[in-house]
């Protein structure tokens, strides 16, 4: 059974067209999805600290030297870019070939980036986890899990890409009546493409702790956030009814 569940795709054809679809506005600051910059206010910072377990340490371009990190749907390139700003050897992978085209060319425009550009691969998890399995200190999965075709697969891939000891990351809206509101209501107003979103898909933490847990990783944290729309700005909140950020430890010692 659990060699035909490593053998499936996590891939979803119509989400990755409707991503797809969006290329001209990735990363425009007026286009549809700049609400994902937005994003890397909060969780940047909250994923690095993790990654080096200290709090409140100033992240500069040498932060993160050392690390390998892998980004999981990486789109555009929106998260791969600022931990390549930090000094991470980063590989961004993604099923579209559109996106990843776009994250190629974005790698040529700020030249911190430029200076140490990401690896981009148009390949699904699955497949990267068979080439590169225990290899990552960190594997991110941002704003991904609502939009993948089968989670356990998803995830179990995920988790074989890291290393031992290595850190996973995740955020997503919750499946809250909440969550349903401020994101297919609010959200849609604001700062969310209504078409990209399908509510029944969301995944609650619990969901995505059992899924870890059952692949040998024990969930270190999870941290709820907050979309204020009449000031566009996330913040930290102690309810996770909305969106969450989660860091699990993939159980082991590195080698």
């Amino acid at each position: 059974m659990r060699e035909q569940i490593v053998m499936a795709s996590s891939v979803d054809e119509e989400e990755v067209h409707r991503h797809s679809d969006l290329m001209d506005s990735w990363w425009s600051p007026d286009g549809a999805l700049w609400g994902l910059q937005l994003f890397n206010s909060v969780r940047i910072p909250f994923m690095a600290e993790e990654l080096l377990a200290s709090s409140g340490t100033k992240l500069t371009s040498k932060s993160l030297k050392g690390k390998k990190v892998l980004e999981v749907g990486c789109g555009g390139g929106v998260v791969t870019e600022e931990f390549a700003k930090l000094g991470a050897e980063v590989t961004g992978v993604d099923p579209s070939p559109l996106l990843i085209g776009l994250a190629k060319e974005h790698s040529k425009v700020d030249e911190v980036v430029a200076a140490n550009k990401p690896t981009y691969l148009n390949t699904t998890i699955e497949e990267h986890s068979k080439l590169f399995p225990n290899h990552y200190d960190a594997v991110v999965a941002s704003e991904v899990v609502e939009h993948v075709a089968n989670l356990d697969v998803f995830l179990e891939s995920c988790v074989s890409a890291l290393k031992p000891g290595g850190k996973m990351f995740i955020t997503s809206p919750n499946r809250t009546r909440l969550a349903q509101f401020c994101i297919m209501v609010l959200g849609a107003l604001t700062i969310i493409p209504i078409h990209l979103m399908t509510y029944s898909k969301f995944r609650k933490p619990s969901e995505i702790s059992a899924i870890l847990e059952r692949n040998n990783c024990r969930v270190d944290k999870v941290k709820g956030l907050f979309y204020l729309p009449f000031i566009h700005k996330l913040i930290w909140v102690f309810f996770n009814s909305v969106w969450y950020a989660m860091a699990a430890t993939k159980q082991g010692h590195a080698t």
